[in-house]
């Protein structure tokens, strides 16, 4: 059924004909394991085409109740989960499809926080990830075992089957990494290793911390020291854009601290090659392999190791909610022995602006987020603004979505983001720490000042001359390990 449902979902002539491929060959394996010749598919083809009466559409009543369909009320749940896992997938919405849109304007749902009740706030504000789990690790966990079982050949059909990569024979780069697969222009060039030398000087500053020694009674010294660790595989999405810039943040690190194997996943594009931006960083960071693979399949290669793939001690880096959940099936597996940085949600920004904010600039570290997929979530705190100062704010946001190539993205992201309103900085602190953004933005004036009331955050940025694309890229902070450190970008590193 999975096959024939991806054949439905299938848009492009391309991607139809792939899709019927694959559900031809897997009827036709079943036909000559039962015996089935052509001949008996085209008498039973011929019979059909005669045919006058047909069976009713509830039929099929044993499938039905396996993907939770009845003729009732309840018809609706497949479908629902149906949009859960295209969310998940970070699907861009059809441009026929009105998500995060009112009047025909991208438009954020507002909502007084000062007259609205907390468990209404709360509901607002829950993350899009946090409602699918159930259904995406029901999907996760054959692919896992998959992978685990099959090695390169299942790493390899899946690349195949989610990438359209039917050209690969192998799902490993090995470097050295031929120079032709890192044509980039000039400027590129230029701005990665920009960006990769302010990464080092940070993260090298943070690896010469003193080891720690307490003598805790006499004669009884404790002691605390970092060593790396030997094997990582470093996880860079690639299925709706380009992303060295976490490539960067994965891959210094762990070339800062030694690490003596760095693997590198990453889904290539339809035609089997992958984006040159990610083999220069590899090539940078001295990675040893690049595995052409994404999602679940990716992960599970890296945790238990195939023919190709060596297996690592450690598991780093986003990724969409497939990833998530394979990242924490592997840390929870005993028998793959490997850890995890975190299981971290889709991207998320929380905006704090009072009157002085400019309109334009608080759009656009909004949208920097809602761009990455339709699951992020984007959260405005207005102080005490007025109407008409709400109003410029959404104004700005509606234009530069429409803008992006990414837009129909952005929409998605939009659906499930809120302008909470409030009137006191108390207020929209308090909210900020409840919410415990990912990415913080101060919009206000005297920012800095606001900095002592942050409890909960993974990178707060201050001032409106701080944007979030700036610690995301080049200022040399990390955007992947921000868990392990609280840090604050203000006007003057920007």
């Amino acid at each position: 059924m999975e096959e024939a449902e991806e054949l439905c979902d299938a848009k492009t002539k391309e991607e139809v004909a792939f899709e019927a491929a694959d559900l031809i060959y897997f009827a036709m394996t079943k036909a000559v394991s039962a015996g089935v010749s052509l001949a008996d598919i085209e008498r039973s083809l011929d019979a059909k085409s005669v045919k006058v009466k047909r069976r009713q559409g509830d039929a099929k009543g044993q499938w039905a109740a396996k993907e939770g369909i009845t003729n009732g009320t309840n018809g609706v749940r497949a479908e629902e989960a149906k949009e859960v896992l295209k969310e998940a997938a970070s699907v861009p919405k059809a441009p026929s499809d009105p998500a995060g849109t009112k009047d025909g304007r991208i438009t954020m749902k507002r909502i007084d926080a000062t007259a609205t009740s907390s468990s209404e706030i709360q509901a607002a504000l829950q993350r899009p990830s946090q409602k699918s789990t159930d259904f995406i690790m029901g999907i996760v966990n054959p692919i896992i075992k998959s992978v685990r079982e099959g090695g390169d050949k299942a790493l390899l059909s899946y690349t195949h089957k989610f990438e359209k990569a039917t050209s690969l024979t192998s799902p490993v780069l090995k470097a050295p990494f031929p120079q032709s697969l890192m044509n980039l222009p000039a400027e590129t060039i230029e701005a990665i290793d920009i960006s990769f030398e302010n990464i080092r000087k940070f993260h090298t500053a943070q690896r010469e911390e003193k080891p720690l020694r307490v003598e805790t009674m006499p004669g009884i010294v404790c002691s605390r020291f970092a060593r790396p660790i030997e094997r990582v595989g470093l996880y860079v999405p690639g299925g709706t854009a380009v992303l060295p810039s976490t490539a960067l943040m994965l891959g210094v690190p762990a070339m800062v601290a030694g690490c003596k194997t760095i693997v590198l996943a990453s889904p290539p594009r339809a035609d089997g090659s992958i984006t040159p931006e990610i083999v220069y960083v590899a090539h940078k960071v001295g990675a040893q392999s690049i595995v052409l693979a994404g999602g679940a399949q990716a992960v599970a290669a890296m945790a238990y190791g195939t023919e190709s793939v060596p297996k690592v001690d450690k598991i780093l880096g986003p990724g969409n909610q497939f990833v998530t959940a394979a990242k924490m099936f592997v840390s929870n597996d005993t028998n793959a022995g490997v850890s995890i940085d975190m299981p971290a949600g889709p991207s998320e920004v929380l905006v704090i602006a009072d009157k002085d904010a400019n309109p334009a600039f608080v759009a656009s570290d909004l949208l920097s987020q809602a761009e990455h997929g339709v699951d992020s979530q984007v959260i405005l705190i207005a102080i005490d603004l007025s109407e008409q100062q709400l109003q410029a704010i959404e104004n700005e946001v509606h234009e530069q979505a429409i803008a992006l190539p990414r837009v129909d993205i952005v929409r998605g992201a939009i659906a499930h983001s809120v302008t909470l309103v409030v009137k006191t900085v108390e207020e929209a602190m308090r909210l900020s720490n409840d919410y415990a953004p990912e990415h913080l933005i101060l919009q206000v004036k005297d920012a800095e000042k606001l900095v002592e009331q942050v409890e909960n955050a993974g990178s707060v940025f201050i001032g409106e001359w701080t944007p979030e694309s700036v610690g995301d890229y080049s200022a040399g902070v990390n955007h992947s390990l921000r868990k392990f450190t609280l840090h604050f970008l203000s006007n003057e590193t920007s």
